[in-house]
């Protein structure tokens, strides 16, 4: 058995590895919840993806939406009406095909998902600045190598302090209007 603390433990081991990420994974969706609860008493975990997913796209249509989330287009549906409720998203008819709903984040949506990114941004940076300096290296080319094997584009460094995608790639594409 390799030591515990040792860097080169498990490096081979896909179990290893999958029990490290599992456990990263785990710490990560506890800082978005973290991140989360000043505003869960108005919105959930997937409609504050809804709404980022919104966000970063502009005006969006019903189907497009629904695609990007991977849900049919009547939870979609159900998700938007409540987003609307409480004025975080608004829907209109699409001027050129009417049988279409666009979406869109509303001011107030975006305000939230700036401050739940911002909140997870300073809580990431927190554990981040625990690191020795090579730790933070290592991280890096691990996780770059990570997100490159699962299709995950690199945030570029002019979007490092935006809200982005909480690990959605698809959501920064054309919005299909």
């Amino acid at each position: 058995m390799v030591e515990p603390g040792n860097c080169q433990e498990g490096a081979d081991d896909v179990d290893a590895v999958t029990r490290a990420v599992l456990t990263a994974s785990r710490l990560l969706v506890a800082v978005s919840a973290r991140s989360l609860a000043e505003v869960e008493d108005r919105v959930t975990l997937p409609q504050l993806r809804m709404l980022v997913v919104l966000s970063t796209r502009g005006v969006t249509k019903l189907v497009t939406l629904a695609e990007h989330l991977q849900v049919a287009p009547s939870t979609a549906m159900r998700m938007v009406d409540r987003l609307i409720a409480t004025g975080l998203a608004d829907r209109r008819v699409n001027p050129g095909n009417r049988r279409e709903t666009l979406l869109q984040v509303t001011e107030e949506g975006r305000r939230t998902v700036e401050t739940v990114t911002a909140r997870r941004r300073e809580e990431i940076t927190a554990i981040v600045q625990r690191l020795a300096p090579e730790q933070r290296g290592a991280l890096v080319t691990a996780l770059t190598a990570f997100n490159e094997a699962g299709g995950e584009p690199q945030v570029p460094d002019t979007e490092a302090r935006e809200p982005h995608p909480f690990g959605w790639a698809e959501a920064t594409a054309d919005c299909g209007v």
